[in-house]
């Protein structure tokens, strides 16, 4: 009996096949698929806090200060104080950034992934029957 591989190599796959399309738009700016989460996450929510983003792009707090700090860099991100809460800093996209992760997202959508649906997962029980 061939069970489907496990969650962590059909997301490892995912991931190798989306890192494979999006490369060449990442090393325009010498950045790396956790800088293209962040910047999805604040495309699609703009001034979030550090702590929200980080959670949201599943990066340790201290890497995504490094990794905004390289976004700012490159004039992809702003950061800014919050005005509602001044000890907390807020991001969005730069209009440049806007216009980078619109690239990113359409190479996103059309990269070949593998495609793990659930409709494609045979439930543990139809194994057994």
């Amino acid at each position: 009996m061939s069970h489907p591989p496990s969650l962590a190599v059909r997301v490892g796959r995912v991931e190798a096949a989306l890192r494979r399309a999006l490369q060449p738009l990442l090393d325009e700016h010498g950045l790396t698929l956790e800088h293209w989460r962040i910047l999805a996450v604040v495309a699609d929510a703009p001034g979030l806090g550090m702590g929200e983003v980080a959670t949201a792009a599943a990066v340790p707090a201290a890497t995504l200060t490094r990794h905004a700090d390289r976004l700012v860099e490159r004039g992809l991100l702003v950061r800014r104080v919050d005005p509602a809460d001044r000890r907390r800093a807020v991001v969005a996209l730069s209009p440049l950034g806007q216009a980078y992760a619109g690239r990113l997202l359409a190479a996103e959508r059309t990269a070949a992934v593998p495609d793990y649906s659930v409709a494609t997962i045979p439930l543990r029980s139809s194994l057994t029957s």
